[in-house]
């Protein structure tokens, strides 16, 4: 990939669905590994409300985060032996969990926890609930959660959690118990002052809710600072839900002014329109930019003259959570949104959907990362070449995470904050980081995207080596 050039080029169903999914996709297809002692297979599903982590690049399993991790290592001449300490897990726990389901059979379930780091502090991570769930996916994610807290300044480390399991086969009682089994299970590796789990695919909540539950029965009273994602009267955070679209929005002002666009007459299109994806069109929408073009399962809505979000949102929202039918917009085919002439695309729903062969045909000036790896490896160089500018997903989605950890802090302080407050903190942290990660592009020549890589592996090794080191 030459980043040189270019200093900011960038990252139940049914049947039917599954045919559709593999119509529009194709069959993946395995390259040979990277020769580099480097993390493994990176694999997510996008799903709304949830703290960023790698994905599968259908490309390469390792090739779209570690090509980039490892240029980053290089660049800042990261010696071996940090190197080394740096792509290890701290810790990994696997456990089985017996659970008595509803028709009084015993199934016994695997799952996992994985420790990346704590250097910065205690490890933050999600825990999820899906059928592909195994030991190599979350160690990936785990090591990725520590760049994102890192590359933001947030004083955790990296983690992640998941049970191998189907919830949507599940019942709410079977889920239950469930989660208070992993719970138990893990009452040795979680705390406020050690690992914070939080929501991921197929959890949210409702089993925050009973994580906390348990621990603090465990422990003999109320610990809401085991987790965050919490209900509001659990002590979780205003501002939660909408933070990761949030942190788009400051994400997507702060490049239009690096790059002299002015936002009042610009148009966006936003793939994707679930929590992420809406709220990220309301509220640039709000702000003056025209979002032409909006996508949900259903296909992709088109209006030259910017669509009513608003509408668009209440108009989901009663029909049964899509946008099918919708006659405010113009439906056109779904891939189309990604090669609509728009001063910014944002791209909010799945992993992977800008390839090497997307790259070619996109007409837009910039492109700010809302999904979790929408970017491939091999997209990067083609967009430097064609002066194609990235916000990367490390940096322009970190405002989940950023909200989690006011959560953490409000439940430590004992004290709640306003909206007001929360949304005031966060968009100043979401707006340093920008400036650091655009600092560091400038400094060495790269991307943003590589950028935001030496921001969070410079604080991480940096840190390692005042606190002892080896």
């Amino acid at each position: 990939m030459d980043c040189q050039r270019d200093q900011w080029a960038g990252t139940g169903s049914g049947a039917l669905f599954l045919r559709i999914l593999a119509k529009q996709f194709g069959s993946c297809k395995q390259k040979k590994p990277l020769p580099l002692p480097l993390p493994i297979h990176l694999k997510i599903s996008y799903m709304s409300y949830i703290e960023p982590a790698p994905i599968k690049d259908r490309e390469n399993p390792l090739e779209s985060m570690m090509k980039r991790f490892d240029l980053a290592a290089q660049i800042l001449g990261l010696d071996e032996s940090t190197y080394n300490v740096l792509k290890t897990p701290t810790k990994q726990v696997i456990v089985g969990l017996p659970i008595t389901m509803d028709d009084g059979r015993v199934r016994v379930f695997e799952g996992y926890r994985v420790i990346h780091s704590n250097v910065l502090g205690p490890a933050k991570g999600g825990i999820r609930f899906d059928m592909d769930v195994n030991i190599d996916e979350v160690k990936a994610l785990a090591a990725w959660m520590t760049w994102k807290c890192a590359v933001v300044d947030i004083p955790y480390g990296g983690a992640k959690g998941g049970i191998t399991c189907n919830p949507r086969e599940m019942s709410a009682g079977e889920m239950e118990r469930l989660m208070r089994a992993y719970t138990v299970a893990l009452l040795d590796i979680f705390g406020p002052d050690k690992d914070i789990p939080a929501p991921d695919m197929g959890t949210g909540p409702r089993e925050m809710a009973w994580l906390m539950d348990e621990y603090s029965k465990s422990h003999g009273m109320t610990v809401n600072a085991v987790v965050t994602g919490k209900p509001l009267v659990l002590g979780g955070s205003l501002g939660r839900v909408e933070a990761t679209g949030r942190g788009i929005m400051v994400s997507t002002f702060a490049a239009l002014e690096k790059l002299k666009i002015n936002p009042y007459q610009a148009t966006c299109a936003v793939q994707g329109f679930g929590n992420v994806g809406s709220i990220s069109a309301k509220l640039l929408a709000e702000r003056g930019l025209k979002v032409v073009a909006v996508s949900d399962i259903s296909g992709a809505y088109y209006n030259e003259n910017g669509i009513d979000i608003e509408k668009a949102l209440a108009y989901r929202d009663g029909n049964k959570g899509t946008l099918a039918g919708f006659t405010e917009a113009t439906l056109i085919p779904a891939d189309d949104l990604l090669t609509l002439e728009v001063d910014v695309l944002i791209p909010a729903a799945k992993e992977d959907v800008i390839t090497e062969d997307v790259a070619h045909t996109l007409r837009c000036k910039l492109i700010v990362e809302g999904a979790n790896g929408p970017t491939s490896a091999k997209a990067d160089a083609v967009m430097a070449e064609r002066g194609i500018k990235a916000v990367p997903d490390i940096l322009a989605n970190a405002g989940g995470v950023t909200v989690s950890y006011f959560e953490w802090v409000q439940n430590r302080l004992g004290y709640k904050w306003g909206l007001d407050r929360v949304q005031r903190r966060s968009d100043r942290i979401m707006k340093d980081s920008f400036e650091r990660v655009f600092q560091a592009a400038n400094k060495y020549d790269v991307s943003l995207r590589i950028g935001a890589y030496i921001v969070a592996i410079d604080k991480v090794a940096q840190t390692y080596k005042w606190r002892g080191g080896f």
